[in-house]
């Protein structure tokens, strides 16, 4: 791979003008596509299997016209401090908010407080509810404005108005927080580098291809139903890897003219040898998003294959367009040691600071010195921080996790107060009686099971269809949506109607938005397991291809693995047990986002695996090539050290910029990812993996010979260039990878 490759950068370098318009076209193409294509909603939400699905499928069928699944909203009313919502004034406002709500072209039905009995005891708070005919996620901006306006003309009249629900489900704003992640990403490139213009390659690569994938996912997303969420993991997925990638690549080309090679010869060189760690660590990004198909949910599916095209454009137009821009450049990139003159270079150094070891070889000379108290240090340290994470409670995030300031939050707290924590997150309990004879007296059976059950406040009286087969029961529980003990009463409930259905020829089913979340969050914890095994495995086997070594690539999944688990004990400690909660803007704690553990390890693996191609490889490089184990190790710091440094810091500057979002699933995802590449590239590449390698010595390197003889020899770490001069380069060796 490496010589196929290392052709591939010198076409690139020698044809610059022809890849350069290669990738502006492809751009183009895929903007005037995104530009000219019908705009797309979010995604359409199902969780096929799950019970609640189940449930909400037969009342599309059993309720024609019901939108079982369609947005609500909930308008709530509280009267001024010592009056009452049935007064003249007070009542005459809320009857004509609630007739001014009835006139979007999206709702379903506007139920009337006063007629449906939905005021509190005291008559001080009431609530409207609004039914849609599509999901939150679906509904368009202007039923959502329109349901704002009329909360806001409500409040005139002097009474207390918030509006709660998932009809307001919107997407968070990220786009300062993307800004200020490139911002710092520029800076440390610079400090990397030494040069404002090889800093800029690798920024201007990353924004080519996140413009290419996200043009194409705009451009598919109403054919494919890709929705506005799925062009946000991507683009973030897009960015950190474009940018890493084309900084390996960049920083090999200039430790290669170091070397004195010239500038084609030391592009070739580059791509050839960083190119192919590049490869096999964007291989392992997108096994581990393709691999989020194993949860089946359609829509993460969907985001995983976008995100994976995008971090394969990734892959290609840094083993092409960097190449390219390195030909335009000329001699304004300086070897590796040099700086631009506009950032100081050109004075002259004296020997002694020349001859200074840097930073990456005086630690791993250190580590190599104490291997023993450097690996002990670093997993009992990363163990204490995994310790919460055997507390992890999962559920997913309502209207009682949104801050104080937000109107879904206030109404949340306002039905709580008027009508007890749980009835904000009612069951919907769907009896299915097609196959019964007496489907009444099945459906009573089942409501006094319910009532039977602690935990309760409220059983509604069953509604059924016009054919009389099917009806549902609306139960109210005593604790809020995403407690334990509401999950408890969802299972209770199951367990009863598992005895109505042997008792009977009648199913129960439950469903609701805290069913189908405990549903959600049930399927994704089952998934973990399987996905695990997939990802690692996978990458397992691609990894010990590129080693050639077994105890290697052991080690790289353990030590990921390890820094997940910290990770996910430090994201319970904040978001759940509320340690450093203020520092981070937690304002209220509860249960860990049930998609939290599948997505960290997702895209931290992808991310951990960037890191650990590039450092061993290098390490092994200099192995293949007659070094001692202990003296490869401090040779692959001294060469990778401060660029997976620089590549790590811009990764935790991108992730930490989300952690001030005011939604809390974004800040949780932001704070996750963040610690998890710090415990990562800094605990586990930069001091376990050298302390495991020092200690294994020549072991780490064994390959029984059984393997080594079926396995392809893809020779990551350029022992094929060894035995090319490009002083006696074939002219026509660019004709000839073409034909190839």
């Amino acid at each position: 791979m490496a010589t196929f490759l290392y052709k591939v950068g010198r076409l690139a370098f020698r044809r610059r003008h022809y890849v350069a318009l290669l990738w502006i076209a492809l751009l183009t193409l895929a903007g005037v596509g995104a530009a000219s294509a019908p705009a797309a909603g979010a995604s359409s939400f199902s969780v096929p299997g799950t019970e609640a699905q189940k449930a909400f499928d037969l009342l599309e069928q059993r309720f024609p016209g019901m939108s079982a699944d369609g947005a609500t909203a909930r308008v709530v009313f509280k009267a001024p401090a010592g009056e009452k919502l049935d007064s003249g004034a007070n009542k005459a406002t809320v009857e004509k908010t609630v007739k001014d709500l009835g006139d979007g072209s999206e709702v379903v039905s506007v139920a009337d407080p006063f007629k449906g009995k939905a005021v509190s005891k005291d008559g001080t708070i009431a609530y409207a509810s609004v039914k849609y005919k599509v999901s939150g996620m679906e509904l368009k901006d202007a039923s959502k404005d329109a349901l704002k306006e009329t909360a806001q003309q409500a409040r005139a009249s002097g009474l207390t108005v918030e509006v709660g629900g998932d009809a307001l489900t919107a997407t968070p704003e990220t786009g300062s927080t993307e800004i200020i992640g490139i911002a710092i990403a520029a800076v440390v490139l610079v400090i990397t580098f030494g040069s404002l213009l090889a800093a800029g390659f690798p920024l201007l690569t990353a924004l080519i291809g996140v413009g290419i994938g996200v043009s194409t996912i705009t451009a598919l997303a109403n054919a494919l139903d890709l929705g506005t969420t799925t062009s946000t993991l991507a683009m973030m997925i897009g960015l950190a890897v474009g940018i890493d990638y084309a900084l390996f690549i960049v920083s090999r080309y200039r430790a290669e003219l170091a070397e004195g090679r010239e500038r084609e010869e030391a592009a070739g060189r580059a791509v050839g040898t960083a190119g192919s760690a590049v490869v096999f660590a964007g291989l392992t990004v997108v096994i581990a998003l393709v691999g989020l198909a194993v949860v089946n949910i359609p829509m993460l599916t969907k985001m995983g294959v976008a995100a994976a095209g995008t971090v394969a454009i990734a892959v290609l137009i840094a083993l092409t367009m960097i190449p390219a821009l390195l030909g335009y450049a000329g001699k304004k990139i300086k070897p590796t040691g040099q700086k631009s003159k506009i950032l100081g270079g050109g004075r002259a150094k004296s020997a002694e600071k020349s001859a200074r070891p840097n930073m990456g070889t005086r630690w791993a000379s250190f580590v190599v010195r104490r291997p023993l108290a450097v690996l002990l240090l670093g997993v009992i340290g990363l163990g204490a921080a995994a310790i919460p994470a055997a507390s992890l409670e999962l559920g997913l995030p309502d209207d009682g996790s949104q801050p104080t300031s937000t109107t879904q939050r206030r109404a949340y707290d306002l039905l709580s107060e008027g009508f007890g924590p749980g009835f904000n997150g009612p069951l919907m309990v769907v009896v299915d009686a097609k196959g019964s004879k007496t489907p009444k007296a099945d459906v009573t059976t089942v409501t006094d099971k319910i009532k039977a059950l602690k935990d309760v406040t409220t059983v509604t009286p069953a509604t059924f269809n016009k054919d009389g087969d099917t009806a549902t029961i609306t139960v109210v529980p005593d604790s809020k949506p995403s407690s334990v003990t509401t999950e408890d009463l969802v299972h209770g409930i199951r367990d009863a109607g598992a005895q109505v259905k042997s008792d009977t020829d009648s199913s129960v089913l439950v469903t609701g938005t805290t069913a189908m979340n405990i549903d959600v969050s049930q399927k994704l914890n089952d998934a973990l397991v399987p996905y695990l095994i997939l990802v690692v495995g996978l990458a397992f086997l691609l990894l010990i291809v590129v080693f050639r070594s077994i105890l290697v690539p052991l080690k790289a999944a353990l030590g990921f693995l390890l820094s997940v688990m910290a990770a996910l004990g430090a994201v319970v400690a904040v978001f759940q047990w509320g340690w450093l909660a203020g520092l981070m803007g937690v304002e209220e704690t509860g249960p860990v986002m049930s998609m939290m553990p599948i997505f960290m390890v997702g895209v931290v693996f992808g991310l951990a695996m960037d890191y650990e191609v590039f450092l061993v490889t290098r390490m092994r490089e200099a192995h293949v090539h007659g070094e001692k184990p202990s003296q490869a190790i401090v040779t692959g710091f001294r060469h990778s050290a401060r660029v997976v440094t620089a590549a790590a810091v811009i990764m935790i500057a991108v992730f930490s910029g989300f952690i001030s979002s005011s939604e809390s699933m974004i800040k949780m995802i932001g704070f996750g990812l963040a610690i998890a590449v710090f415990f990562d590239a800094f605990v586990v590449r930069m001091a376990i993996v050298p302390a495991v390698l020092a200690l294994l010595g020549k072991r780490a390197w064994w390959l029984p010979k059984w393997l080594n003889r079926i396995l392809p020899n893809v020779d990551v770490e350029g022992e094929g260039l060894r035995k090319l001069d490009s002083k006696d380069s074939d002219p026509d060796e660019d004709r000839e990878l073409v034909r190839a």
